[in-house]
């Protein structure tokens, strides 16, 4: 292979994303509506979209039937067909069978219509037939301008409007309206989600996006983040077809300030396949997916009612990432349960102020605890005026950001008493109070948070994990860096190569030391003779290690070895060469590559590339060696990687005390690992239409001062 410091990329990415997101107001808040498929046969799913429109919505504007066998139903009159309206409606929701939604669709983007929403399954999710005629749908859209929403979805609803073009039969029971949009691509979970409104959770929009022929989860969750009306989005994610689209959705909302808080299906192998057969959506690495959201703010949780505890709170109020919590109970042992979770998760308590100590020892008994945890004992039932009289200075304390008011039991009504207390004061104090309802038995103080739209936690653990998010995303955004924009979207996405080869070492660190990554520096001998003449140039102990294109693991086959005095170099070579000719025979043996060794002392690091599928090329930092594989102790970036990303990932690890020092060893050069982590970034993005993957490992770190050397590099590029 012919070494090349400027390759030479493809003339453009393959399949570039277009992410101009268009508006979707009309869709939204639509003017008038087409029902195509209305019907009035009992339990039908055109009946049940027609009723959610005309019974359980506010929907004032235009109502357009679309039904070539009745004239009329409920009174409005039906049409033989989209092409036979006598208005062009904002939205068309479809709900005849699939043999028929292709020409459907035709026609109302013939005339103009914005929007087609098809609640009809039987597409790409079906069988081969049904990915012929979603791709039919995708050309019509292309030809037209028309946009489709769907098909095999449930609908979509604007709560706060009182809009529901929906089939669902639960339609009518969820409409809690409130500043939480949820997006979604699974329907049954998506509405699992909405039904969180009976715990107080209030929902301002729902999309669930099914098979996504067009419109995506990523186009709701950039509408959502514009509508001054959502303060928190909430998300299911089955899978992602457009990674550059999602990525810049994402990052839409984090500067506009709207946090997402989302579940990721298809984490494990089982949830993965589940998924693509269920929406045919490409579910991506699980490690890399969790990588990119952490590294846009998005907060990932492990279930469904882990995202309403969140999304709730968020919604509540912003955090700093700086807050301090208060735990104030009417039982010691709730309360001390609540300390401990509180502890657990890494929170940490405040310390009142001497004014807010007075304020609780002036009305509660003199046995109670004013500490924090504060526990008020039962005066709830005997004296319910003197828990909110305390309840309200805790709140207030300059050092308090968040009050947890643990309930074990239903004390009926005095619980119920005691929960409208809590509304009062949380009218009286921008400090969330947030309620951990403990009790199996939801009585009526439950249903007074509920109507208050104080969504009470139902156990001690989801509290502690969702306090915990809400802080850690105050961090986050205190830190985030809202102007970086990934290489995916200012250099394009790459699909997966057709062929690739694989750089020797010495090619490979020869363009790693061009574009300025510290490398070791390498000569190729090709006899023994070469090797003792090359061994004593350098003096000292050398490196030697077996240069082939089809062998990467050399180590494992004896193709490396170390600490070689000069007078052994001849001898090594030949060792070496033999080695990797009985162990790959079949491989191009290109001889072996000397090098000085690294000082002793030195801490092994792994950098690595590699292109992901959805996400294009991301990051990979962890121990070096045999480490990285053995205890996955990494981190992980979408490139580019900026210097103080570098520092995060350097943090990340649980071995960083490896890297800062540890028992009273030196710290390592941080300075110069950032810089070569940036130089490594920095390479790829400039070759990212060529380089599939490239692996640093080890990579060698000297204490401060010492700087850092890339001592291996595998480098896969595009053939």
């Amino acid at each position: 292979m012919t070494l090349d410091h400027t390759p030479a990329s493809p003339a453009s990415p393959a399949a570039p994303a277009d992410c101009a997101f268009q508006d979707l107001s009309r869709l939204f808040s639509p003017a008038s509506i087409a029902i195509v498929g209305a019907s009035d046969r009992e339990n039908s799913i055109g009946a049940h979209t027609l009723s959610n429109l005309v019974d359980h919505s506010d929907f004032k504007g235009e109502l357009l039937l679309v039904n070539p066998r009745q004239t009329e139903i409920r009174g409005i009159p039906c049409h033989p067909s989209v092409e036979a309206l006598p208005a062009t409606p904002d939205v068309a929701v479809i709900v005849i069978p699939a043999p028929g939604v292709v020409e459907a669709v035709r026609q109302a983007g013939a005339r103009g219509v914005p929007f087609a929403v098809i609640l009809t399954s039987g597409f790409s999710e079906a069988d081969e037939a049904g990915k012929a005629m979603e791709a039919e749908l995708v050309a019509i859209g292309k030809a037209t301008g028309i946009r489709i929403y769907g098909p095999n979805c449930p609908g979509l609803v604007n709560i706060n409007a009182r809009v529901g073009m929906t089939f669902s039969p639960a339609y009518r029971n969820d409409l809690r309206a409130g500043p939480i949009g949820l997006a979604t691509q699974g329907g049954g979970l998506g509405r699992n989600m909405m039904q969180g409104m009976e715990r107080g959770a209030g929902i301002a929009m729902w999309s669930s996006s099914g098979n996504e022929c067009d419109l995506q989860v990523a186009d709701f969750i950039h509408h959502m983040a514009g509508d001054p009306q959502v303060r928190v989005i909430a998300t299911l994610i089955e899978g992602i077809k457009d990674g550059p689209r999602f990525a810049a959705a994402v990052a839409h909302a984090a500067r506009m300030g709207k946090p997402v808080v989302g579940v990721k299906v298809g984490r494990s192998e089982y949830g993965a396949r589940a998924a693509a057969s269920h929406t045919a959506s490409i579910t991506g690495s699980a490690e890399v997916n969790s990588a990119v959201l952490r590294q846009f703010g998005v907060i990932e949780v492990d279930d469904l009612d882990e995202v309403i505890d969140t999304a709730a709170l968020l919604a509540r109020r912003l955090p700093t990432g700086e807050e301090k919590i208060a735990v104030f109970a009417s039982s010691g042992g709730a309360a001390s349960l609540c300390a401990d979770n509180v502890g657990a998760a890494g929170l940490e308590l405040a310390a009142f102020a001497p004014e807010t100590d007075r304020a609780m020892r002036a009305v509660l008994p003199e046995y109670a605890a004013f500490g924090n945890p504060v526990d008020t004992t039962s005066v709830t039932i005997s004296n319910p005026s003197a828990f909110s009289d305390s309840l309200l200075p805790v709140a207030q304390d300059p050092g308090v950001g968040l009050v947890l008011l643990p309930i074990p039991m239903d004390y009926h009504q005095f619980t119920a008493h005691t929960a409208g207390l809590i509304v009062e004061a949380q009218g009286r104090t921008d400090t969330p109070l947030c309620p951990i309802w403990m009790s199996d038995r939801l009585g009526e103080g439950y249903k007074v948070f509920a109507e208050a739209g104080i969504t009470p936690f139902r156990s001690l653990r989801n509290m502690a994990k969702a306090v915990r998010r809400w802080v850690d995303y105050g961090r986050w955004r205190a830190g985030a860096d809202l102007d970086w924009t990934p290489a995916l979207l200012t250099r394009g996405h790459w699909t997966e190569a057709e062929a690739t080869a694989t750089l020797t070492e010495a090619e490979g660190k020869a363009e790693l030391a061009a574009a300025g990554v510290p490398a070791a520096a390498a000569q190729v001998a090709a006899s023994a003779g070469e090797a003792a003449k090359i061994a004593h140039g350098l003096g000292g102990r050398s490196a030697m290690k077996i240069v082939s294109a089809r062998i990467t693991h050399k180590s494992d086959i004896g193709g490396v070895k170390l600490n070689v005095p000069a007078h052994a170099a001849a001898g090594a070579f030949d060792e070496i060469m033999a080695n990797a000719a009985r162990a790959a025979p079949e491989a191009t043996l290109d001889g072996v590559l000397i090098e000085p060794m690294a000082p002793a002392g030195g801490l092994e690091v792994f950098v690595g590339v590699s292109r992901d599928p959805v996400f294009g090329h991301v990051m990979t930092f962890g121990l070096g060696g045999v480490h990285v594989e053995l205890f996955k102790d990494v981190a992980r970036r979408m490139l580019p990687v900026t210097p103080a990303m570098a520092r995060e990932m350097m943090a990340e690890i649980r071995s960083a005390p490896l890297l800062t020092g540890i028992r009273g060893q030196a710290p390592r050069d941080m300075a110069a690992l950032e810089a070569l982590i940036v130089a490594v970034s920095d390479y790829v993005v400039a070759h990212s239409g060529r380089v599939e993957e490239l692996d640093i490992n080890p990579v060698w770190v000297g204490e401060e001062g010492q700087g850092a050397l890339a001592l291996d590099a595998v480098i896969v590029v595009r053939a």
